[in-house]
């Protein structure tokens, strides 16, 4: 955390919280109106508040990367249910396991990806997933076993999701509104890798792919893993065919079956 304490003459907050501590016990000091707002749990819950959260949300992991250095990432979407291979006899379904080699691709392609990273001192080409299980645990443990660092950007749901071992801890963030947790997604994003996934998946990708085609954020690589996982799943050309997306709309991405044929498409994307 950066020193401010130069920056005013004013007392540092920090401080006064602490001195809060040591307050004697009265009736007045225990009641809810005394405590300090931007240290009052209840307080900053309320509705009213949402505002205020939402902005913090958005700010906290800003300034840490911002404070890291991060210039650039490479995001990478897919399932949390993907097995690693060593485990895929567990996989609830025979398509599953199948899908298993996605998790290999995935690690391997952020084991490259982080070698370019760190040429560039850890500031380039930061891999981020969503911090969780899966294709997101292969990211980031890629990026580990290269020896450099990755972010993960996790989001409290109904049942216990924790980060996994292999994010970097200082990049590890907790997200409660989806939105902000998609703005930091792609804020810095130097391109985009999908793999096979779910809900979450494709509600990432074709909120990516919309931004791209409005204009609302610049074209980025941006790559689908396993062609025919996709094209199962979705009918590309029956929405160029119906008019719903224009033919030009099915360049945005392309499919790669392979970590290092993404890199290629990667390095030769169209600037």
């Amino acid at each position: 955390m950066k020193d401010d304490s130069r920056k005013h003459p004013f007392r540092d907050s920090q401080q006064d919280v602490q001195a809060a501590r040591h307050i004697p016990d009265t009736p007045q000091t225990r009641a809810p109106a005394y405590r300090l707002a931007f240290n009052d749990n209840d307080f900053m819950c309320r509705e009213e508040l949402r505002p205020v959260r939402l902005q913090l949300e958005l700010l906290k992991p800003q300034l840490v990367m911002d404070e890291r250095g991060i210039e650039s990432t490479i995001v990478l979407f897919g399932g949390a249910r993907i097995p690693d291979p060593a485990h895929k006899d567990k996989a609830g379904t025979k398509t599953l396991a199948d899908l298993s080699k996605y998790y290999t691709e995935a690690q391997k392609f952020a084991y490259i990806m982080t070698e370019r990273s760190m040429a560039a001192y850890g500031r380039e080409n930061v891999i981020v997933t969503g911090g969780g299980p899966g294709v997101m645990e292969a990211g980031n443990r890629g990026a580990d076993e290269a020896g450099g660092q990755s972010i993960g950007l996790n989001i409290v749901l109904p049942h216990e999701q924790a980060p996994n071992e292999y994010v970097t801890p200082d990049l590890s963030f907790n997200f409660h509104y989806f939105a902000i947790r998609k703005m930091h997604f792609l804020m810095r994003a130097a391109a985009i890798c999908v793999f096979p996934g779910g809900f979450g998946t494709l509600d990432e990708m074709f909120e990516t792919l919309t931004l791209i085609q409005t204009g609302r954020m610049k074209a980025v690589p941006f790559l689908l893993f396993g062609k025919e996982f996709w094209e199962k799943i979705i009918n590309w050309e029956a929405l160029a065919d119906a008019g719903t997306i224009s033919a030009n709309d099915l360049k945005l991405f392309r499919f790669v079956e392979t970590a290092e044929e993404a890199v290629a498409v990667i390095d030769g994307w169209p600037t």
